[in-house]
């Protein structure tokens, strides 16, 4: 009997991310994530692709997005 690999489907994966190039390093985004999914990095913050869920079950589209004022916020 051969084995089956799970295949790891990167789609399934709901995630933002931060461009540091244009994040002015602000913090609006981090009081609003009902995750906790955002930190503050070295220099600019940061978002835990294994906790961050686009809001999905809190608001119809992700709250940082909503937020962020250089647009720096953008599906992984």
């Amino acid at each position: 009997m051969a084995r089956q690999r799970k295949r790891f489907d990167r789609r399934k994966i709901m995630a933002m991310k931060i461009d540091p190039d244009m994040c002015t390093a602000c913090g609006d985004c981090k009081p609003v994530c009902p995750t906790k999914a955002i930190s503050s990095g070295k220099i600019f913050f940061k978002i835990d692709g294994a906790t961050c869920t686009e809001c999905d079950g809190h608001n119809d589209s992700p709250l940082c997005v909503d937020v962020c004022p250089s647009g720096c916020i953008s599906p992984a």
